[in-house]
C-alpha cells in the first residue's frame, strides 16, 4: 500500500460546542494513537480528507501525516476509523492509528470479484456472495486496498473458501480456512418457484368471532322500532296529592 501525503493540525477543541464550530468552519476533528506516544487530538480540512478518502479504494488508506506546530514532524499511520453522518454522508471523525515500516499490522479489507462465472453465464446459476470482508496481516507498505478473486472459472455447485484465495506477496490471510467466501448456486426450477410463488400467495383467513348476545339485554337506543322518549315528559314534576 503506497503512503499519500496529508496535512493536520494540532487541535485544542475538545468539548462538543467546540467541535461543532470546528465542523462548521470547514475542519474534522481527528485523534492519532498508537506507538510510544500518547495520543494527539488533530484537526484535517474537510475538502482535502474527503477527497483522500474518495480517491481511495477503500477507507483502508496509508499516510504520512505532517503534523502543523507538532514537535515529532512526520508520522506514518493507518485511517483506522471514519465516522459519517447518517444522512449526508459527511466525514464526522476520524481515528489514525500509528504504525512503523518494520512491524506488521493487521487489518480489515473488502473482497470483490471480478469477471462473470461460467456457472451463471452457462448454467443460469446465481453468484452469492456471502463475506465481504476479510482480515490480512502484513507491513504497512504490503497491505493491500482490497482483495480481488477471479470467479469467472467458478461453475455451479462450487465455491471459493478463505483457504482458497492466494494472499498478495507478504501478505497472510486470518481467520477460519474453511468459510465461504463466494459461491454459485443451482438456478431454481420452475417447481420451487411455483412452490415459493403460492407459499407467498398463501393467506390466512381471519377467524370470525361472534359475540354472544346477553339474555334480557335492552335493544340499543336509535333503532327501528323504539319508542321516542317525550321530550316534555322529562320537564313534568309528579301531581302534589292534595290534603
Amino acid at each position: 500500500m503506497k503512503s499519500v501525503p496529508l496535512k493536520v493540525y494540532t487541535r485544542t477543541a475538545a468539548r462538543r460546542g467546540a467541535v461543532k464550530q470546528l465542523r462548521t468552519a470547514g475542519r474534522v476533528p481527528a485523534v492519532i494513537y498508537g506507538g510510544q506516544i500518547p495520543p494527539q487530538n488533530l484537526e484535517i480540512v474537510s475538502r482535502e480528507l474527503e477527497l483522500l478518502i474518495h480517491g481511495a479504494a477503500s477507507e483502508n488508506v496509508l499516510v504520512d501525516l505532517t503534523i502543523e506546530g507538532d514537535a515529532n514532524g512526520k508520522r506514518l499511520a493507518l485511517v483506522q476509523e471514519v465516522q459519517h453522518h447518517p444522512l449526508s454522508g459527511h466525514v464526522l471523525h476520524v481515528d489514525f492509528h500509528q504504525v512503523a515500516l518494520d512491524e506488521k499490522v493487521t487489518i480489515t479489507v473488502p473482497v470483490e470479484t471480478v469477471g462473470e462465472p461460467a456457472g451463471v453465464k452457462n448454467s443460469g446459476g446465481t453468484l452469492e456472495h456471502t463475506m465481504f470482508r476479510i482480515r490480512v496481516r502484513a507491513f504497512p507498505q504490503d497491505l493491500p486496498e482490497v482483495i480481488n478473486l477471479d470467479v469467472t472459472a467458478l461453475e455451479v455447485g462450487k465455491s471459493i473458501h478463505v483457504g482458497d484465495i492466494i494472499p498478495p506477496t507478504g501478505v497472510e490471510i486470518l481467520g477460519k480456512k474453511n468459510l465461504t467466501v463466494v459461491a454459485v448456486a443451482a438456478p431454481i426450477t420452475e417447481a420451487q418457484e411455483t412452490a415459493t410463488t403460492d407459499a407467498a400467495g398463501a393467506t390466512v383467513q381471519p377467524e370470525m368471532i361472534k359475540e354472544k348476545k346477553e339474555d334480557g339485554a335492552k335493544p340499543a337506543a336509535g333503532k327501528a322500532g323504539d319508542k321516542k322518549a317525550d321530550p316534555k315528559a322529562a320537564d313534568k314534576k309528579p301531581a302534589e296529592k292534595k290534603k
